[in-house]
């Protein structure tokens, strides 16, 4: 008898959903997914979002959460739309997914991320 985890196939049928949702390539889902895979504690934060479609908050990376990471992007959302510019990634679901990837991205390169959230325009984070 052969068993394998069919959560990981299902969490990457619903990464290409919300990909489709939220107008976002198939590189930006296959770069998510490898960093996802390679995560195995961002991989759980992401399987909880999509049982619960909100951040479970369990892991934490140089003092800061998904929850975190996804108010500094809807901010940035904020000021685009406040001068004018309206982009697709406006949606929850995008800026969920770049929530994740930023998260990715930080653990990789936590000196230039942390900067970036420290300096993030006189926002308090």
């Amino acid at each position: 008898m052969i068993l394998y985890d069919a959560r990981k196939i299902k969490t990457y049928e619903y990464l290409g959903v919300l990909c489709e949702i939220a107008n976002k390539d198939n590189a930006f889902k296959e770069e998510l997914w490898q960093e996802l895979i390679l995560d195995t504690e961002l991989m759980g934060e992401f399987m909880y979002y999509l049982d619960k479609h909100s951040f479970r908050d369990s892991m934490s990376f140089e003092g800061y959460t998904l929850t975190d990471l996804y108010f500094y992007n809807m901010r940035r959302q904020e000021i685009r739309q406040d001068i004018g510019k309206n982009y697709a990634d406006s949606n929850k679901e995008a800026m969920v997914l770049d929530t994740f990837m930023m998260m990715a991205m930080f653990k990789k390169q936590p000196d230039k991320y942390k900067k970036k959230l420290e300096d993030s325009l006189g926002m308090d984070m």
